[in-house]
């Protein structure tokens, strides 16, 4: 504590020219009467004020007792320092240096844990999904990733994951132009009168299969049908390559939500869809082989005892149409899904049905071509109905032999795509 205050001594706090005098004194209990202590002190022409020091040692304790005692003088100065009233009065930067310094740092660490690999372009296209309109607004795009929950035992997207894209790209097309009433894909005045569309007749022609991670891209429109109804079509590319991956054609006509019946289009929706009709031919051509008659005693394979689950209906509180899909493959022989892929199918809708109907799905193989190399392929007669005998949906495939099995390299797809 001596010294701290002798160093003191030598490198007061405050600059001045006048001097400092220190002065110690130390009575001792029963020793020498008094101890005085003198330090000289040096002057400074830094030093501004004296400091005395006095220190008492205790008999009893033998501790000694130091006490400070400062005395600051005024000093008048003629002309104060101005650098040294600048210096004093500057903030301590080292502070703001080092939390500039840490964030770079921290900055620096973060740059070099990005991946900069370039990305593969389909993986960028469209990544939320969002769609556009083209052509005049005419065509609406939209683009879908293949996710991993999407494909099946062959590592391809199955053909309800594409029909469930085609459904969302004409509803997302009816929501882009503003039509989108209250309803389900209903405009604005259809759902003033409690219409709906009911598609009555698809037809699908697949090309390839995408597998996981391929991105494609879904381009669709809308056109006449007669005097009351409505076709729509899809073209399903590979994103990448630009290759052609399935073509879809549907007709759709208008059902009273309430009484269950088929309407005519009213003028007002007309009004409202016709500007976004295009003078376009089909991008099939029509499939107009007739459907034979098949029974359960004459069909090949029956599956009995479907029945729609609750997660089956759509808002309009029917089985979607792609569910239909999945039901006539369940009567499909394993053996054919083992060893071919469908090729393309033509699918005509009956009636709807909804929850507590008990169905059967039918198939009988019409022709078999299994055994040619020159045509290999397999057609199938299909029939959806409920146990009592209503027809629900007939429908026709045409399989050809898996690609992965490398038996043959393939010519266009029957059924007549157009080129």
């Amino acid at each position: 504590m001596v010294a701290s205050v002798a160093s003191s001594a030598f490198f007061p706090a405050s600059s001045s020219a006048s001097p400092v005098s220190a002065k110690s004194t130390q009575p001792v209990g029963e020793g020498p009467q008094s101890l005085g202590v003198r330090a000289a002190v040096a002057k400074s022409t830094l030093s501004s004020g004296a400091m005395g020091v006095k220190a008492q040692v205790s008999a009893k304790t033998g501790r000694t007792n130091v006490g400070l005692k400062s005395e600051i003088h005024k000093v008048e100065e003629d002309a104060p320092s101005s650098a040294r009233t600048f210096y004093n009065q500057l903030p301590d930067w080292s502070f703001l240096f080092a939390a500039i310094t840490t964030i770079f740092l921290a900055a620096e660490k973060q740059f070099t844990l990005i991946d900069w690999k370039p990305r593969r372009p389909d993986m960028l296209a469209d990544a939320f999904g969002l769609g556009k309109i083209m052509q005049d607004g005419l065509v609406f795009r939209q683009n879908f990733s293949i996710r991993s929950y999407e494909i099946g035992a062959d590592r391809t997207a199955s053909i309800e994951t594409l029909m469930n894209h085609l459904q969302e790209t004409a509803l997302n097309h009816v929501k882009s132009v503003g039509l989108m009433g209250d309803g389900y894909g209903s405009t604005p005045e259809m759902s003033k009168r409690n219409l709906i569309w009911v598609v009555t007749k698809m037809q699908v022609a697949v090309e390839k299969y995408p597998s996981w991670e391929d991105v494609v891209e879904v381009d669709t429109w809308v056109a006449a049908s007669g005097k009351n109804g409505m076709r729509r079509d899809w073209h399903v590319r590979d994103f990448r390559t630009g290759q052609t991956v399935m073509r879809a054609t549907s007709v759709w006509v208008m059902m009273n939500k309430q009484t269950r019946r088929l309407a005519k289009i009213p003028e007002e929706v007309k009004a409202e869809i016709v500007s976004y009709f295009m003078d376009r031919d089909p991008i099939l051509d029509e499939d107009r082989n007739k459907f034979p008659k098949l029974e359960a005693n004459c069909a090949d394979h029956v599956e009995r005892g479907l029945t729609p689950r609750w997660g089956d209906l759509d808002v309009n509180q029917h089985v979607n149409n792609v569910k239909y899909i999945g039901w006539i493959l369940e009567s499909a022989p394993i053996s054919i899904l083992e060893s071919h892929e469908l090729a393309s199918m033509t699918l005509e809708y009956r009636r709807e049905c909804g929850r507590g109907s008990v169905l059967q799905s039918l198939t009988a193989i019409s022709n078999n071509n299994a055994g040619d190399l020159a045509e290999p392929g397999i057609e199938c007669q299909h029939l959806l109905s409920l146990e009592t005998g209503a027809e629900i949906m007939k429908g026709r495939t045409k399989w050809r032999l898996k690609r992965a099995q490398g038996l043959q390299s393939y010519g266009p797809i029957q059924a007549g795509i157009a080129n």
